[in-house]
């Protein structure tokens, strides 16, 4: 074999292995998959307060209004590789009707955010939309949420771990593995908890665990 040839081998084999660096450097997101081509779902938690100062009082959203008492909403359950996420995918699912959506407000806050949980995410479970929402109502008070984060007086710092442990301590078949916790623009903002499609514990995929790395406001219940 010459020279020549020897060369254009390894540059071969040098790009084949760019490319097979580059797929799993960047998260495999998809638009219009099959729906049920998941391999576990991620139940998404959010702090409603947190929300509320990022992003809800903007939007005038009754879920922040004083008295509400919204602690931990429902943000999503999501379809969720072992390595990326589906979404918008393609189903022969009926889209559910307002009666749907607005019967998961108490867990999801707003009607409006059941309906674009449902047209992201949940025409990726493979089920139809009264079937994803009893899945996420399911998910959602199989877990507790810790009461002892509700009677918070005031606003204060704490580091992420801190939300973790308690979790962990209220929920025995929980373990660090099967939650992360996140954090934006300065305030701790969401638990996000991994599951399979039988909604049981299991442990998350590396993409997902994305901790929060600094201390971060822990705002009050309104």
């Amino acid at each position: 074999m010459g020279n020549s040839q020897v060369y254009i081998g390894q540059m071969i084999r040098l790009l084949k292995s760019f490319c097979l660096a580059l797929v799993f450097a960047t998260p495999a997101l998809a638009d219009g998959e099959r729906a049920g081509d998941f391999d576990y779902y991620v139940m998404s938690l959010s702090w409603t307060p947190s929300w509320c100062e990022l992003e809800g009082d903007d939007r005038n959203s009754p879920q922040c209004d004083a008295g509400q008492g919204f602690g931990f909403t429902l943000h999503g359950l999501w379809p969720q590789y072992e390595y990326g996420w589906p979404s918008f995918c393609r189903t022969s699912e009926r889209n559910p009707s307002r009666i749907q959506t607005e019967a998961m407000v108490d867990i999801m806050g707003t009607s409006g955010l059941a309906w674009y949980q449902w047209k992201k995410h949940g025409r990726c479970a493979g089920l139809s939309a009264e079937e994803y929402f009893v899945a996420a109502r399911d998910a959602y008070e199989a877990v507790n949420r810790p009461e002892i984060l509700r009677s918070l007086p005031n606003e204060m710092t704490l580091p992420p771990k801190v939300i973790e442990s308690a979790f962990l301590e209220v929920n025995e078949a929980l373990s660090a593995d099967s939650l992360t916790v996140t954090c934006k623009g300065g305030l701790i903002q969401e638990v996000r908890i991994c599951l399979t499609k039988d909604l049981e514990p299991r442990i998350c995929g590396a993409d997902v665990v994305r901790d929060c790395g600094y201390n971060a406001s822990f705002a009050p219940i309104r």
